[in-house]
């Protein structure tokens, strides 16, 4: 394992900066940030960005000097490097145009919306989720459609997250009630989504609810994510549960992992289980093996 630091020349805030990033762990990078005393919000998901001025005192710590593109491809063989996609600062403005596009002339819900999934206590359901889980309604859907009651159920079904499980969904169904009615959205499409909000504490949509297939599987797609991106996503999960010891963590963890993997199906809709069944089984029950280890 090794920190490595490439060369400073990416300019912000009248200096130029370097970017800081481990080729194995995320856990080693933020003790050796801490242990150099480089603050938290330098952090930007895969690497902390760090001035010219300290660049001789991190390479005399221990940091590997490397040009950009030797970073670049360590980052990415490591399995740490978090894609554009993933990157939810870099999502505010496609989100504000998808929401325009569902929900024309209610810019502002749009905006309180993004904003809630950018809460700094959020580390998994942030905006890089919310966009994920638009993305995947698209991909699954056969007709190239998505239902507007499931579009604004993505939208809402994390709007309240405080990690508390089935109150945090109710939160949110009760928050898109209040906003929908607010928007003068009819009452019968209110209440669908609410109702697929809710859905979302236990994935356990009825074999005839095409809307709650389709947002359950959007849901969970990323347990069927590559080796690599799975890890980022159980990272994000730790970080959200920071203040939770490590063992009643993993033990909670692996409740949660256990319910997965009972659920039957896991995924719904044809295409989604196309998309991610199999690479899903496998990183659950690898997950729930190394916790019992």
């Amino acid at each position: 394992m090794a920190i490595l630091i490439d060369t400073p020349m990416w300019p912000a805030h009248g200096t130029v900066f370097a970017h800081l990033v481990s080729d194995a762990s995320l856990a080693e990078l933020h003790a050796f940030a801490a242990a150099a005393e480089i603050p938290e919000r330098a952090f930007d998901e895969d690497h902390y960005d760090v001035p010219e001025r300290r660049h001789a005192d991190l390479v005399q710590r221990g940091a590997r000097p490397v040009d950009g593109r030797t970073l670049t491809r360590a980052l990415i063989a490591s399995g740490l490097r978090v894609p554009a996609r993933e990157r939810a600062k870099a999502l505010a403005v496609p989100l504000a145009q998808r929401w325009e596009r569902l929900l024309p002339g209610r810019a502002e819900l749009g905006r309180e919306l993004i904003g809630r999934w950018s809460e700094a206590h959020r580390r998994y359901h942030t905006n890089a989720h919310l966009f994920a889980v638009l993305t995947s309604l698209d991909e699954i859907a056969d007709d190239g459609v998505t239902p507007r009651p499931v579009s604004l159920a993505a939208w809402f079904h994390d709007a309240v997250y405080a990690g508390k499980p089935g109150q945090d969904e109710e939160d949110s169904a009760l928050l898109a009630e209040s906003r929908l009615a607010d928007a003068g959205l009819p009452a019968r499409e209110i209440a669908e989504v609410g109702r697929l909000v809710r859905l979302t504490a236990a994935h356990r949509p009825s074999a005839d609810d095409d809307g709650g297939q389709r947002l359950c599987d959007a849901d969970l797609a990323v347990l069927g994510r590559d080796s690599a991106g799975y890890r980022r996503y159980t990272a994000q999960v730790r970080a959200e549960y920071a203040h939770v010891p490590d063992g009643p963590f993993r033990a909670g963890r692996a409740q949660v992992l256990e319910h997965l993997l009972a659920l039957d199906p896991l995924f719904h809709t044809e295409r989604a289980r196309e998309l991610w069944l199999d690479r899903a089984r496998t990183n659950l029950s690898e997950e729930l093996a190394s916790l019992r280890r």
